[in-house]
């Protein structure tokens, strides 16, 4: 039989509500039936989500295109390492069971890595989407861009664009699979983050300023930023720590300099070491202090003198107030937007230009089309 050029990989677990649109959204591309696969991979379901695939099966006209794999549950790296095997394209799509493709996904993929043929990955733009499936905001690149490692610059600017090559977003070479090899098992969930750091590192990925993706935000989301449950957030954390310094070991062994590495996942580690001070899993005032300037560093270059003198009453303030009680001011701070008051002493210019990787509300009318698209496809 001959190789199809594409596999899609879909993971779900436990997502009976979402992995009939997701499925459907794979298998109902504007693609060439016999140039791709679709294997879905089942990480120990207890509700019907393997059964929904089943229905899928039988029933559709290109169910023939879907395997179906089950295996007891070890989570999302586990998954894609009992799926890998399987897969017989040369272009490996990945997919979450709960979010969902736009029609042209596939097109526009082997359509950039033909144009691309030394790129290891492609990504792109995305719809955010609540728990209902409506879109209400869109991450999109100024432009189609590339993000590669060959600089502590260029890695820091692909760290700032790794959301555009997140699971469902991220396409990658078969290859690239093959020389990383299987995924400590360990990573539950963020699984996909070594696949993205290795192919930026290793071949670059291409960023299209199409959004052919809607990821779904919902209260089952184990590594979006937000979670008010402090046990999902120290979990978080801990997955995180696994991630770091398994990625770092790996590109220091692949010849990526460790300087170009720790600026890939500068602004991740930031974030992630002030979480730990919010949640008390860390402490020390002086250390907050130091964090703080770390990021203000990291972030911006050429202060003025009122904005550098701001971020020093910052600072004052981390070595006065107990940490936890620090980041609640910030939080309170950001709620009221009291920056624009802040923005009369000057404005520092961003390493990395916002521009670059925006975020825009989408109108009331565009919400609309988007929503009336969906119901049709379902």
């Amino acid at each position: 039989m001959m190789k199809p050029m594409l596999s899609v990989l879909i993971d779900t677990y436990n997502q009976e509500r979402y992995i009939e649109q997701s499925v459907l959204s794979a298998i109902d591309q504007d693609f060439p039936t016999e140039d791709y696969e679709i294997v879905v991979v089942d990480d120990g379901s207890t509700d019907l989500t393997p059964e929904i695939v089943e229905k899928i099966v039988a029933r559709h006209p290109r169910g023939a295109n879907i395997r179906l794999l089950r295996k007891k549950n070890g989570g999302q790296a586990s998954a894609f390492n009992a799926a890998f095997p399987e897969l017989r394209g040369r272009i490996v799509s990945f997919l979450d069971g709960d979010d969902w493709w736009a029609e042209k996904k596939l097109t526009a993929v082997a359509e950039a890595f033909e144009a691309n043929p030394g790129i290891a990955a492609v990504g792109h733009a995305y719809y955010e989407v609540n728990d209902a499936g409506c879109a209400r905001e869109v991450v999109t690149p100024a432009t189609i861009c590339q993000l590669e490692m060959s600089s502590a610059d260029a890695a820091r600017l692909a760290g700032c664009g790794i959301a555009l090559l997140g699971t469902s977003r991220l396409s990658v070479r078969r290859e690239l699979l093959n020389r990383i090899g299987a995924i400590p098992e360990e990573l539950v969930f963020c699984a996909d983050t070594p696949i993205i750091a290795f192919a930026v590192a290793l071949g670059g990925a291409v960023i299209l300023d199409r959004p052919l993706c809607y990821y779904r935000l919902h209260s089952g989301n184990l590594c979006a930023p937000g979670h008010e449950d402090t046990a999902k957030l120290r979990w978080n954390l801990r997955i995180t720590d696994i991630f770091l310094k398994y990625i770092t070991e790996r590109l220091v062994q692949f010849g990526i300099p460790l300087e170009f590495a720790n600026a890939f996942f500068e602004s991740i580690r930031i974030e992630h070491e002030r979480t730990k001070f919010r949640t008390g899993e860390e402490n020390g005032r002086r250390k907050v202090c130091r964090l703080e300037w770390e990021r203000f560093r990291a972030c911006y270059e050429r202060p003025s003198i009122g904005y550098l003198l701001f971020q020093l009453a910052v600072c004052a303030s981390a070595l006065v107030l107990p940490p936890r009680h620090f980041y609640q001011l910030l939080e309170w701070y950001g709620r009221k937007n009291l920056r624009r008051f802040r923005d009369i002493l000057g404005k520092p210019q961003p390493k990395v230009p916002p521009s670059l990787f925006e975020r825009h509300r989408l109108s009331a009318a565009k919400e609309l089309d988007l929503r009336q698209g969906s119901a049709r496809r379902a």
